[in-house]
Order: structure tokens, then sequence, then C-alpha cells
């Protein structure tokens, strides 16, 4: 029910226009991303076994994409040239190895057996090595992000992985006061989740010599498409099967996380209140959030917030020069919006 809203919503914004896949239009440029990643990581031992278990290939590239996208639309704006820099498409490289890394350090903390339908790290090499792997990623990224010799991007990505580790601090408490726990959700999904999509949008702007107001359009819309990503990402936890997201579904209940369905439904259902604030922890407390959600209209409201902030990512990236790349950002909040896993 969702997805038709949304989705209709999105093709009377874009009927007038074919916009390109965003997907195909990175490709040339994110071929090798993944084996340039590996060459970074180029270690013996298990670390190898574990970096080269997670970067496969086969995962999305959604971060790397928007940067490759963002990078272009940005130097044709400032230059009228759509040519990718080595600085900028070391950006993308260096925005899926944080992602990743935090990904591996997530799972320790949830425990989680699975990921992109694989199992976890944690599972295989145990929560040591994984760890450890983690930490190993993230120092690969810092080195070759130091290598940009770029100080306003240095100083960028450490803003984005200082929010990536209190975001996930954030998960981990909730507010008594029902406004209070909608703002702490929104500012933890923005330091979890669009953090790193803006300020890498936000890097290779600066990287391409744009202006501030250039630079805060990047931002604007990393920030916003990143946000929608997360609140569609937490509806799909009540609507999609596990084959579907690769994951278990209600893994936020059970983690004890109150996302955008319940925190609606609770307006609907005060009953649901309790449950959040002991994070769901009594026997069948998962199956009656569970029960209250699908019983309201949280999906849906969530869907409506998500779609509200892909219409802003939207009006901020128009404001660039016409180019495929600008377009194929514009024709990705849909994507956002529809995907099903």
């Amino acid at each position: 029910m969702c997805t038709t809203r949304t989705k209709c919503c999105c093709n009377q914004m874009h009927s007038d226009k074919q916009y390109k896949d965003p997907y195909t239009l990175a490709q040339k440029d994110l071929k090798n991303l993944y084996d340039e990643i590996k060459q970074q990581l180029a270690v013996s031992s298990d670390l190898k076994e574990i970096c080269d278990y997670y970067f496969d290939g086969k995962g999305k590239a959604f971060r790397p994409m928007i940067v490759v996208l963002m990078a272009k639309a940005c130097n044709l704006h400032h230059s009228n040239s759509r040519e990718l820099l080595k600085s900028q498409h070391s950006v993308g490289m260096i925005v899926e190895m944080i992602h990743t890394a935090s990904l591996v350090h997530d799972d320790v903390i949830d425990g989680s057996d699975t990921r992109r339908g694989k199992i976890t790290v944690n599972k295989i090499w145990g929560e040591r090595k994984a760890i450890l792997a983690g930490d190993f990623v993230l120092s690969t990224a810092s080195v070759a992000l130091a290598r940009l010799g770029n100080n306003s991007v240095v100083s960028i990505f450490t803003q984005a992985i200082e929010d990536l580790v209190r975001g996930e601090f954030m998960q981990l408490g909730s507010k008594e006061n029902e406004n209070e726990r909608f703002v702490h959700y929104l500012e933890k999904t923005f330091k979890k989740t669009a953090s790193l999509i803006a300020n890498s949008c936000k890097a290779v702007s600066i990287l391409g010599n744009c202006g501030p107001d250039v630079q805060e359009i990047a931002y604007q819309y990393g920030r916003n498409i990143g946000i929608a990503f997360q609140l569609v990402d937490d509806v799909l936890d009540f609507t999609s099967s596990a084959n579907q997201l690769g994951k278990p579904t209600a893994a936020d209940l059970k983690l004890g996380l109150a996302t955008g369905p319940v925190l609606f439904a609770c307006q609907q259902f005060p009953e649901l209140h309790a449950l959040i604030m002991r994070r769901f922890s009594l026997d069948g407390d998962v199956d009656r959030a569970w029960q209250y959600v699908q019983q309201s209209d949280g999906v849906q409201q969530t869907c409506y917030l998500a779609h509200q902030y892909c219409q802003e990512a939207i009006r901020q990236i128009s404001m660039l020069h016409s180019s495929p790349e600008r377009d194929a950002l514009i024709r990705l909040t849909e994507i956002v919006l529809t995907r099903n896993k």
C-alpha cells in the first residue's frame, strides 16, 4: 500500500521527463570499485579473507554511486566539465569503506547472524576478529583520506565518523516524552545514516572547487535522501520478507528499537508507550508491537515522511545546472521510495 502510494506521487512529479537510471550512469566509474578497495586492503592472513568476504562486489554501492553522480553534476555546474576527478573517485572508495566498517561493528553490537543475505563476519570469524577487521577497514579509509591532502575534506569525514558513533549511542537510548522521542529518532537517523552521505556529497563539491552555495546544495541533497533511505529501511522491516531484505524482519523490534512506524503507531495506540520504554523486553512485546503497527497507519505515515524528505532533495539538486547526472539524482529519489529491499 505504501509502495503504491509513494510510487504514484513520484510518477506524477516526474511524468514530464524520462530520467536516466543512476546505477547505469555511474556504472563505468564504479566498475573497478571493489577491486580497488581490495588493493587498498591488501594484507595477508585472516584480515584479507574477512575483507574479501565483505567487499565481494555484490553490494549495491549506493553511497559511491551518489558520490560519483554528485561529483559530475557539481563539476558541470561549476566548470562545464563532467569529468570525474581522481580525488572525487577516491571519495567514493572511502565512503564505501567507512560504511562497511560501520556495518561490521553494528553486526557485533546487534549480534546479527545475517547481512546482505550472507552470514555475518562475527558469526564466521568471531566478534574479536570482526571488530579488528572493522577497525582495519576504517584505518585504511583514513589513510586514503589523508592522501587527498585536503584539510577541509578530512575535517568533513572526521565529523561523519563522529556522527556514526554518536548515532549508535543514541540508538541505545530513548526519550520519555513523545515529541522528544521523535526528534531523537530523526537525529539518530541523520547521524547513523545520512551524515556520511551528506558529507561525502559535500566533499566532492569541495574537491571540484565549487563555492559554498553549491557545497550546501550537495550537502542538503545527501542529508535529505539519506534520511529518506533510512525511513524506507525502517518501513521495510515491517513490510518485506526476510528473503527480500537479506536479514530477518522485525529485527529492529527484537533489538528494542522504536523506529518511525512504531512511533507513529504510538499516537494511535498509547499502549505502545510502555513497550517502547522497556525496549520490547518482555515475552510477547515484539508480537504486540508488531500488531499495533499493522493496525495503525504508522507505515503509511513513515512513507509519507520519507516522501517529504525526497521532495526536499529534489528541490535542492534542481538548483544545479541540468545534466544527466543531476537528473539521475532526481530519479534516485523515486528508486529510494519504491525499493523493496
